[in-house]
């Protein structure tokens, strides 16, 4: 059995990616070529620091020390507990990230208090922004705010963003690159404010609404208004009805389909009206069912039996991580 000294420096490399950035750090200190590894620019490709309260210092250290051209993906925190006396993140933290890592695409906030920084702050390279339990200001994501702003963005995750309402939400269709938009927990956004919005947003290839006081029903109506090129749906079942399911009938790019439990109510459709409206969709290819308490039951087998076309998923309840939006 080869020992750690054996292996190859591209196999060393590969572990080494797994650890928290705090190991990463303290095994450069092990030896000289151990030390060599972890200032591979390689290994600093995906960066996680929601596992740290770090000082402001720390922060810039690692920015100077060990980010750079290879980063593509980082996930951070705000830390705004109460009382916490943690640092907040700064304008010119995230201006200095977007001139160091020219090549970053995906950032993570999480818990972050964002209503000092606006938004011309982010990198510019940025195509994926999630922002999780973050507060954010009433400018930010207006239509009024700069055009050029985040140029490339492809993707929004807005979770449990208490400031987020109708406004921002038309805000967001000055993003013409945007193709995927992901709304969680966004309690101030109406339906009169998404189907206005979703208008304007007809380019969206993906749109994931959860745990929102929106109506499954007047989600899907607005979908199937404007939306005709949508591929992929995923949704709460709050308010759905099998006429509410039925104005999906024929979506010609649909490709998935998630709906989401746990608010089973009694109109929610039957899995022969589920698996009536299906049929009429020529693209989709997946099924997935969460939190419906359907799992290993009759439902299950009347899904898989008349959708051999499809891959249906039945799952006890939702993941609990949001990684599966990406």
């Amino acid at each position: 059995m080869a020992t750690l000294v054996q292996l190859p420096d591209s196999v060393l490399l590969e572990i080494f990616s797994y650890l928290p950035v705090r190991d990463r750090i303290r095994i450069s200190r092990v030896c000289h070529r151990w030390k060599r590894l972890v200032d591979d620019r390689w290994l600093w490709r995906h960066v996680d620091l929601t596992l740290y309260t770090m000082r402001p210092k720390v922060m810039w250290h690692l920015l100077r020390r060990y980010m750079g051209s290879r980063l593509h993906s980082l996930r951070m925190g705000g830390y705004l507990f109460s009382g916490s006396q943690a640092p907040q993140l700064s304008p010119a933290l995230l201006r200095a990230l977007g001139q160091k890592c020219p090549n970053l695409q995906r950032l993570c906030l999480h818990v972050a208090d964002l209503s000092m920084v606006p938004i011309t702050s982010l990198p510019s390279t940025l195509r994926t922004l999630e922002l999780h339990s973050c507060e954010i200001s009433m400018a930010w994501l207006l239509k009024q705010q700069d055009p050029t702003v985040l140029p490339l963005l492809e993707c929004i995750v807005l979770d449990r963003v208490p400031a987020f309402r109708d406004e921002h939400l038309q805000g967001l269709t000055r993003f013409r690159a945007l193709r995927s938009l992901v709304l969680g927990g966004t309690y101030r956004v109406t339906e009169t404010g998404l189907d206005a919005s979703l208008q304007e947003l007809s380019y969206l290839q993906r749109l994931e609404v959860v745990g929102c006081t929106l109506s499954a029903d007047s989600t899907l109506l607005a979908i199937s208004r404007h939306l005709r090129d949508v591929r992929k749906i995923r949704l709460t079942v709050r308010g759905l009805s099998a006429p509410g399911l039925a104005v999906l009938e024929g979506m010609p790019a649909l490709e998935s389909l998630c709906l989401q439990g746990p608010l089973v109510t009694p109109e929610m459709p039957t899995p022969t009206e589920i698996l009536s409206s299906c049929l009429t969709m020529p693209k989709l290819r997946v099924l997935e069912l969460q939190g419906l308490g359907w799992e290993g039951q009759e439902a299950e087998k009347i899904l898989c039996k008349g959708l051999p076309h499809c891959m249906v998923i039945v799952r006890a309840c939702p993941k609990e991580s949001m990684d599966w939006w990406m």
